[in-house]
């Protein structure tokens, strides 16, 4: 399978939050810093060090993972991935024994009321299962308001949940389609708020009155 047919596992971040951000973000490929994504990028500035591996005991920390997933066709980054010294796990390249993997992600504010974050965790967990052929049954949350990690089961439902939502993100992809949604307060927190136009979502898709706008 060819790289240009995946996806960014990011994004399931964004569909969770909003079909149409991701669609803007992915598909129209328009972008716009605020404070919230700023926040995001310095909390990853020392997450971010591709291939650093760092061993501590029976624990082998390695930052910044490549990963992918040929069953939901996504790719991406795992901010930490810890191997745990387990005789139930699997043999890493360059260590002793076997080990367990736990994804780690960080996020800058605190626990969300949907499950957004779980979700991509829990695609970083099957793009492990896949890589490395072992269970991964948990991961962790660390949220950077709380300066704590929080624990997340990785369940056969959430599993399921995460091949249901990167199954919709392809199909809008193929489509090139941006969604009409529901707009709510918590547009406020968007770092599109000013390229969506909701007042124009009836109308037309961002793309083509950006392009009418040129060509007036």
């Amino acid at each position: 399978m060819e790289d240009d047919d995946y996806l960014l596992l990011s994004g399931i971040q964004h569909f969770q939050f909003c079909k149409r951000q991701w669609a803007l973000i992915h598909i129209e490929q328009e972008w716009e810093e605020n404070v919230r994504t700023v926040e995001g990028q310095y909390l990853h500035r020392n997450v971010d060090q591709p291939f650093t591996r760092e061993k501590r005991g029976d624990k082998l920390v390695v930052r910044a993972m490549p990963v992918k997933s040929e069953s939901l066709r996504l790719t991406g980054i795992c901010d930490v991935v810890e191997f745990i010294r387990d005789e139930r796990g699997v043999g890493i390249s360059g260590a002793e024994g076997k080990y367990l993997a736990y994804p780690v992600e960080y996020k800058r504010g605190k626990p969300k009321a949907n499950d957004e974050d779980v979700l991509q965790l829990t695609a970083q967990a099957i793009c492990l299962q896949e890589m490395l052929l072992c269970e991964v049954e948990v991961g962790y949350l660390y949220y950077n308001e709380l300066k704590h990690r929080v624990e997340v089961p990785i369940t056969m439902d959430r599993k399921q949940k995460v091949m249901r939502v990167a199954a919709e993100m392809h199909d809008y992809y193929a489509r090139r389609h941006t969604p009409k949604v529901k707009t709510g307060p918590f547009c406020r927190n968007c770092s599109l708020q000013n390229i969506c136009l909701p007042e124009i979502m009836d109308r037309r898709t961002v793309k083509s009155y950006v392009e009418g706008k040129i060509a007036e």
